[in-house]
C-alpha cells in the first residue's frame, strides 16, 4: 500500500469526492488546485485509486470522460473525518452500469459547485470544497424528507470584512428530465418545510420542540435556488413560468415572504458567473437580480 497522505491534499481528496459523489479530473482539478497543473491532480486521483479509496468508469459516448468516485472502503474511511461529520454517508454504487445512469444529474450538480467556487474565488469571498454538501437531509414526517441537490454555505467577504454576512442557498438542479409542473411542486415541498414542526411522541411537549425543523440547523431559512440546464432557451422560459405560476399558491407564498427563490440557465452562470445579475425571482420573472440579492 502506498502512503496516504491524511493531512493535506490527499485527505481533502477524498473528502471532496465523498462528498459530492462523483466528478471529472477537471471537475476535482478545478475544485481542489486550479493553481497548479492538471497532472497533479490526475496522479493524486490515481495515487488515491491505487489505494482502494476511489475508483473510476469511462464514459465511450463523451470522448471517454473519466469519472471518479468513492468505493466503500473510501466511504468508510472519510466518513470517520471530522469535517464529515453528521453527514449521511453516500450509497456506494459499485455496478458501472449503475454509475452510468446516475452520471450525468451528478455531473452536473458537481459542475453547478465548480462555478460558485470559482466565482468565490475570483471575487475573494470565502466558500471552499467542503461547503457545497449535497442531499443533506430534512426530515417532513411520515417518512417523508425534502433533499435539496445540494446546501450552499457562502460568506461574503472575508470573516473580518463588513460585508462578511454568511449566506446559506438550497440549490437544486434541474436537468428538464422532469416535465415543468413536477419541478414546480419542489416548491410547496419546501413551503412545507419552512412550517413543519415535528411532533413528540409519547411526551408532553417543550417550548424547544415547538420549533421548526430547520431552526435546528440554521438561524435563518435557506433561500432557495433553481439552476436549469438540458433545454434551450424556450424550455427554459417555460420552467421559470412554470415556477412562477407555482408561486401564486398561499403555501408557496408565505415562502417567498421568507426567502429569495430565484432561477437561472447554467450556462449563465458559466458565462457570467453566479454573482451576476442573471437570476430571476420566480414572483417577477422578468426581472435579473445576483442570488445575494
Amino acid at each position: 500500500m502506498t502512503a496516504f497522505d491524511t493531512s493535506g491534499r490527499d485527505r481533502l481528496t477524498l473528502a471532496v469526492l465523498t462528498q459530492y459523489r462523483m466528478a471529472t479530473t477537471e471537475q476535482m482539478h478545478l475544485i481542489l488546485s486550479p493553481d497548479v497543473r492538471i497532472e497533479q491532480t490526475r496522479r493524486r486521483l490515481l495515487k488515491l485509486r491505487a489505494e482502494g479509496l476511489i475508483d473510476r468508469v469511462t464514459l465511450p459516448q463523451a470522448g471517454r470522460l473519466r469519472v471518479w468516485h468513492p468505493t466503500a472502503y473510501g466511504v468508510q474511511v472519510a466518513s470517520a473525518w471530522p469535517e464529515l461529520r453528521g453527514r449521511r454517508p453516500p450509497r456506494t454504487v459499485t455496478d458501472r452500469t449503475a454509475v452510468r445512469l446516475a452520471v450525468g444529474h451528478a455531473l452536473t450538480v458537481t459542475e453547478t459547485a465548480v462555478q460558485f467556487l470559482t466565482d468565490a474565488r475570483r471575487r475573494g469571498d470565502l466558500c471552499r470544497p467542503l461547503d457545497w454538501l449535497p442531499e443533506v437531509h430534512h426530515p417532513l414526517g411520515n417518512g417523508e424528507a425534502v433533499i435539496p441537490d445540494a446546501l450552499l454555505y457562502y460568506r461574503r467577504g472575508t470573516n473580518d470584512s463588513e460585508g462578511g454576512a454568511m449566506l446559506r442557498a438550497f440549490v437544486e438542479v434541474d436537468r428538464a428530465t422532469m416535465g415543468p409542473e413536477r419541478l414546480a411542486a419542489k416548491l410547496g415541498a419546501y413551503a412545507r418545510l419552512l412550517s413543519y414542526v415535528p411532533q413528540p411522541v409519547g411526551r408532553r411537549p417543550t417550548l424547544e420542540a415547538s420549533q421548526e425543523e430547520w431552526r435546528r440547523r440554521y438561524p435563518l431559512f435557506p433561500r432557495l435556488l433553481f439552476i436549469l440546464d438540458g433545454t434551450g432557451p424556450t424550455g427554459i422560459t417555460t420552467r421559470i413560468q412554470a415556477l412562477h405560476a407555482a408561486s401564486k399558491h398561499p403555501a408557496v407564498d408565505v415562502l417567498l415572504r421568507t426567502i429569495p427563490v430565484l432561477a437561472a440557465p447554467l450556462t449563465d452562470l458559466r458565462h457570467h458567473g453566479p454573482a451576476a445579475p442573471i437570476w430571476h425571482p420566480i414572483q417577477h420573472p422578468d426581472r435579473r437580480v445576483s442570488w445575494m440579492h
